[in-house]
């Protein structure tokens, strides 16, 4: 049986899964998150709970059984090299999370999804994040929150020279923007708005858009 106050979140070495963790392990509402990924968060707390894994052979292993899960993870076809090793990331090791966490329990599932993903787009990662928020919805869950966030703001462990640009001048014309729900968003709003769905789990399927987030 899912234990109300443990949560679990894949990601936490990401931008938006970074501040989640940290926003979680503040919160007195979760006594205890489990967080899984490749490598250490570097975070340090008696709630927390670290669990290597393999996405593409997920084993949530003796984890405590979740009440919710938060789920940030996320890469670029730069990054990952091809559309296939992308697909891999945003897709397979998503899923792979969320059947796990479903499997043990989880009655919430929040996901760090992007502006504009829709299974029919032109656009390739438009469309992987459309397939993945469309698989999501067909597992039934009582409590389905999509946060589609536009550009994130804020300071990535890894380089892209390219997005810092685009962050710096996102940042300066983002007052001019106020009105449209496409600005840029700061990755720490993003994480705010997934951790509180995973405390209220609101009934069936939200979609968090990038306007509301702000």
């Amino acid at each position: 049986m899912a234990t109300e106050s443990v949560l679990w979140l894949a990601g936490a070495s990401g931008l938006v899964g970074g501040f989640a963790l940290d926003l979680a392990l503040s919160d007195a509402a979760f006594g205890t998150v489990v967080s899984f990924g490749r490598r250490p968060s570097g975070r340090a707390s008696d709630k927390l709970i670290e669990r290597a894994v393999d996405f593409a052979a997920f084993d949530a292993g003796d984890a405590p059984a979740p009440r919710a899960a938060v789920c940030a993870l996320g890469t670029t076809i730069k990054k990952a090299g091809s559309r296939e090793a992308f697909r891999a990331v945003d897709f397979d090791a998503v899923m792979a999370f969320a059947k796990g966490a479903r499997a043990a329990g989880a009655e919430c599932f929040a996901l760090v999804s992007a502006l504009g993903a829709d299974a029919q787009s032109m656009v390739f990662y438009n469309q992987v994040k459309g397939e993945c928020e469309d698989a999501l919805r067909s597992m039934g869950w009582p409590s389905l929150v999509l946060a589609q966030p536009s550009l994130l703001l804020g300071d990535r462990a890894e380089s892209r020279p390219g997005e810092r640009v685009a962050i710096v001048l996102s940042r300066a014309v983002a007052p001019l923007l106020k009105p449209f729900g496409g600005r840029p968003i700061e990755a720490s709003a993003v994480a705010k708005a997934v951790i509180d769905a995973a405390k209220e789990r609101p009934a069936g399927v939200k979609v968090l858009s990038s306007g509301e987030m702000h």
